[in-house]
């Protein structure tokens, strides 16, 4: 289903300029919404940074349009990603990284983690519903790849949203307990029962940027 086309053809340079635009609203929401990654939801490509994000992203613009099925895919996944980050970059960029992290970390930590979940799961299930109906209303053999790559895209990016969301809430609240846990030793280690204060450092909300 996803053959390959030639180099330097003519639809090599349709998918290619598919990969860039997609790729490129994807790099464009992240600057906005975080420009020194500090709320980049994804650790690989926070550990990269835009030193190597960079030049990686150029190669697999360039490898990728070879199969147009999985450019399709990749592309879908990356404007979804884009239009999620553009619907709350306004907010990151006029508070700043780090008041904005501090901000959503405490409105995580007072939420019901059943209702977080919830609404999580409605974000990502309803998304990937209609990826689903796109797969199995698609024929490949009459209609082309084109509708089945696009379902895959949207299910790729659910599953992604899913994953890396799970796991900054995961982080959040480890680190919720062990600050509890450090003021209770210092508050056993302190005479008389005297109130002791911690500074205290959350970890980043890891949005999906």
């Amino acid at each position: 289903m996803d053959d390959t086309i030639p180099f330097a053809s003519r639809d090599y340079f349709l998918f290619l300029a598919l990969m860039a635009f997609s790729r490129g609203m994807d790099f464009l929401s992240t600057w906005i919404a975080t420009p020194n990654l500090a709320l980049e939801g994804n650790p690989l490509a926070k550990k990269l940074g835009w030193k190597w994000g960079v030049p990686l992203n150029v190669v697999i613009c360039l490898v990728l349009p070879l199969w147009p099925m999985s450019a399709i895919v990749v592309s879908t996944a990356s404007v979804l990603v884009a239009a999620r980050n553009f619907q709350s970059a306004w907010l990151m960029r006029s508070l700043g990284e780090e008041i904005y992290r501090r901000w959503h970390v405490e409105r995580v930590r007072e939420t019901r983690v059943a209702l977080y979940l919830f609404c999580l799961a409605g974000n990502t299930l309803l998304t990937a519903a209609v990826g689903v109906a796109l797969i199995y209303f698609s024929n490949p053999e009459t209609t082309g790849f084109v509708a089945f790559a696009i379902g895959m895209g949207m299910i790729a990016y659910a599953v992604a949203v899913a994953f890396y969301t799970l796991l900054a809430i995961w982080r959040i609240h480890r680190a919720a307990k062990r600050e509890a846990r450090e003021l209770a030793a210092a508050q056993n280690l302190r005479p008389n029962g005297q109130p002791v204060v911690i500074e205290t450092c959350s970890r980043p909300p890891e949005q999906i940027v």
